[in-house]
């Protein structure tokens, strides 16, 4: 029985808590393999500033924002460089590198670079290029939109993803997400990650393709599919032992609901679908020993939280909910999460995880 297709989750993702320093730095993971992502997320927990989202495939000096539907930016003065084992900054930057400040930077590894000719291929109808990792089920896709009905774009995971995040670079847009509560295409519960919105059936989103385990569909809708826009896709499919993706249901008791991800968890996302939430994240750096309180929020600028409202255990099998919070843990409300290990539950050689 295999427990897990990856040993060492710290080779494709790792969170890196550091203190700015105003001026060109760089910063290294501290995980048991190097890493160098290529997509990497800041966030200041003590300045109310934007998210900072980088990646290889958009450029280094290129940055979005996932609390705004603003278009892509550019700073020659921020990310300078993706390294083999952490990251580089130019300058003073509060929002990612303050003197003095306090941050959170998360990285994925993809890095196996990716080209589809959908003409050439009978892939797709959108020509796409990328960053593909199959081993961790993890994939940055760029396509240029062609603002036609019902399209498709490669991804090149070789399987479906649970998770398909898309944004207009060109142009002001929704972050647009296909998320693990995705039916079919007539109702497929899209979510928004910048909006604390409920989860909505907007057809135009995925068109009349669903997701696939070679592509994923685009409708005519201008977050998507902007005709000559450029536009991005982060797609996520779950690997067994290093990352999960999935919903679960509230029950509104300090005794929380746990939930099952076959591995200790290093990062966790999650928000309420059905109603209005917003986008919590917690991970294993700002808070190294149960019970995790410290969270920030994917829709907001707001500092970090530290309270018991936002109580969570990681576990060596997954998470437990110890808050009878609204935002996390309401009686018979669907959520959904996705999560990243920081150790499997069980190796591939049978040793356990330890706990916290």
């Amino acid at each position: 029985m295999a427990y897990t297709e990856i040993d060492d989750p710290t080779a494709y993702f790792q969170a890196k808590k550091y203190v700015g320093t105003g001026g060109s730095q760089a910063y290294t993971f501290d995980g048991n393999s190097d890493l160098q992502a290529d997509f990497l997320w800041f966030k200041s927990t003590d300045l109310s500033q934007e998210h900072w989202l980088a990646d290889s495939v958009r450029g280094v000096t290129k940055y979005l924002e996932s609390d705004s539907t603003n278009a892509e930016s550019t700073s020659a003065s921020g990310l300078s460089s993706f390294d083999s084992n952490g990251f580089t900054f130019g300058s003073d930057i509060d929002r990612i590198n303050g003197d003095g400040h306090n941050y959170v930077g998360w990285g994925w590894k993809a890095g196996t670079s990716f080209t589809n000719d959908a003409s050439g291929t009978g892939i797709g109808t959108i020509d796409s290029t990328g960053s593909v990792n199959i081993t961790s089920g993890f994939s940055i896709i760029s396509y240029t939109g062609n603002g036609t009905a019902n399209q498709s774009v490669a991804h090149g995971l070789g399987a479906t993803p649970k998770i398909i995040l898309i944004k207009n670079r060109t142009t002001a847009g929704y972050w647009c997400m296909t998320n693990p509560r995705f039916v079919s295409v007539s109702d497929p519960n899209i979510l928004y990650l910048q909006t604390t919105a409920a989860e909505s059936d907007d057809t135009n989103i995925n068109g009349t393709t669903a997701p696939s385990s070679t592509v994923f569909g685009v409708d005519d809708y201008g977050a998507v599919n902007t005709s000559g826009n450029a536009h991005i896709a982060y797609c996520f499919t779950p690997i067994k032992g290093y990352s999960s993706m999935g919903t679960y249901v509230g029950n509104s008791s300090t005794n929380g609901t746990f939930v099952y991800t076959g591995m200790k968890p290093a990062w966790v996302m999650f928000r309420k679908a059905a109603g209005t939430g917003s986008w919590a994240i917690q991970d294993n750096k700002r808070t190294p020993f149960n019970v995790q309180k410290k969270s920030l929020f994917a829709n907001l600028t707001d500092t970090e939280t530290d309270s018991t409202n936002d109580a969570v255990d990681f576990l060596s099998n997954g998470f437990k909910f110890r808050s009878d919070t609204a935002n996390y843990n309401t009686n018979g409300d669907a959520y959904i999460f996705m999560a990243f290990a920081e150790e499997s539950f069980v190796s591939s050689t049978g040793v356990p995880a330890t706990a916290r």
